[in-house]
């Protein structure tokens, strides 16, 4: 056998470049980075080398690429946690972040078949329905299209939602005794792609909860965000061990 290490590919040598200048700090979240043609002639590559490191970047979540603009050091991703019920502007003033919200819709109406089951009412009772686009720092990054029973909050929608989040709200008038969660992953429906200014093809993470105060089922609501920096987590303790 030889002693001689096999030569590492050129695009992994050009990914250890991007990623060692983001780690190191000398290229910070959302700066722009050297262009294709500059990291050509820096590092003797071919265009295509290039190419093929910076989409393995971008879909590892180091880089975005916008194009027809550049390539830029992808923000940290932003961590929620599905086992807690928190308000998003309190986890984003947790980052040192500034919290603002778009009203897209407030309104009361019948309610579709599956949401009036969902919230164990009869169909075509009226419910409250909000749509919210919410930014961190000016930059879009959750849809949140939720339904409420008017049986629960009968002041929901009096509510300001640019100055308070309807989770902020809810905690704050009704003790939540159940909640019930499904995570998953899929592509972005047209108007969160208008909503969040994304491209089609972006993956999203969406977060469907219900919730119940007492034996109302209060709340039906589904957060979507966009996937490459956006992530869910926590940490919670068992009920004396127990596993439920």
């Amino acid at each position: 056998m030889s002693d001689t290490a096999t030569p590492r590919p050129l695009y992994q040598t050009i990914k250890g470049y991007v990623v060692d200048n983001i780690k190191s700090g000398a290229w910070a979240p959302g700066e722009k980075i050297p262009s294709e043609a500059e990291i050509v002639k820096f590092l003797g590559a071919s265009r295509m080398t290039v190419n093929r490191a910076l989409r393995e970047l971008s879909s590892e979540g180091h880089v975005t690429r916008v194009q027809g603009v550049g390539t830029f050091v992808a923000e940290p991703r932003r961590t929620a946690t599905p086992l807690d019920i928190r308000s998003i502007a309190e986890e984003i003033a947790e980052r040192g972040n500034q919290h603002s919200c778009k009203v897209i819709s407030c309104v009361s109406e019948p309610a579709p078949v599956h949401i009036a089951q969902s919230l164990q009412l009869t169909v075509c009772s009226n419910i409250f329905h909000v749509v919210l686009v919410h930014l961190e720092n000016n930059c879009p990054i959750q849809v949140e299209d939720r339904y409420v029973n008017p049986n629960a909050a009968p002041e929901f929608l009096s509510v300001d939602f640019t100055t308070t989040t309807p989770s902020a709200y809810l905690l704050a008038h009704l003790p939540v005794s159940e909640v019930e969660h499904k995570i998953t992953s899929r592509q972005p429906t047209p108007l969160e792609c208008s909503l969040l200014e994304l491209p089609a093809n972006t993956p999203m993470l969406e977060l469907n909860r219900r919730s119940w105060s007492g034996r109302h089922v209060v709340t039906n609501v589904k957060l979507a965000a966009v996937g490459t920096v956006f992530s869910l987590g926590g940490r919670f303790k068992t009920n004396n061990g127990v596993w439920h």
